[in-house]
């Protein structure tokens, strides 16, 4: 079993984006994998910007980085870019955070134009924190996501279909990665 942390970058107490990570963890733990859940929204601000690594929850942050095994890490898109209070976690972890970790980014904006974000702004960086294997991302419109009676996450059929392709990917990734470190 794998340890999958499950990052929303979003701001916003009401995200979609955080959404749809909830939405996708049960899946994840189905397929056996224990899920931890980071919202960086919930981190302190203060410690946060001024960079605190000493900061206790900073600290309890990036050490959940270094225990998972695999990272679906989402974000709002803002101006073509991951959101900055994303970025701003992303800049405190250690420069290898991600080495041997299979990463699925994932994103929410409001038109297709920001849908190059994944590859060229998110996926960069992720790469640069020395992910081993980052799958094809998938983003979703928010006019996708909407919300159930019961609360619950009811994504557009199309966009649920790709996702749900995209996470048996990232998946299977993950799977394989935890078969060669069991046997090395």
């Amino acid at each position: 079993m794998a340890t999958v942390l499950s990052v929303s970058g979003s701001p916003s107490p009401t995200s979609r984006t955080t959404r749809l990570l909830r939405h996708l963890d049960p899946a994840i733990a189905t397929r056996g994998h224990a899920v931890t859940i980071l919202d960086a929204r919930t981190l302190p601000a203060e410690a946060l910007l001024r960079a605190d690594t000493g900061h206790p929850g900073i600290s309890r942050a990036v050490d959940l980085f270094e225990r998972a095994d695999a990272v679906v890490i989402g974000s709002p898109i803002y101006k073509a870019a991951y959101s900055g209070l994303l970025k701003s976690l992303l800049d405190l972890l250690p420069r290898r955070a991600l080495a041997g970790r299979t990463v699925l980014p994932l994103a929410t904006g409001g038109s297709t134009a920001h849908v190059l974000a994944i590859d060229y702004a998110l996926r960069p960086v992720l790469s640069s924190l020395g992910a081993a294997h980052i799958t094809p991302g998938w983003f979703v419109l928010d006019r996708h996501i909407a919300t159930g009676p019961d609360a619950s996450v009811v994504l557009d059929p199309a966009a649920a279909e790709g996702l749900g392709r995209t996470l048996d990917e990232f998946l299977s990734a993950l799977d394989r990665s935890t078969s060669r470190r069991a046997a090395a």
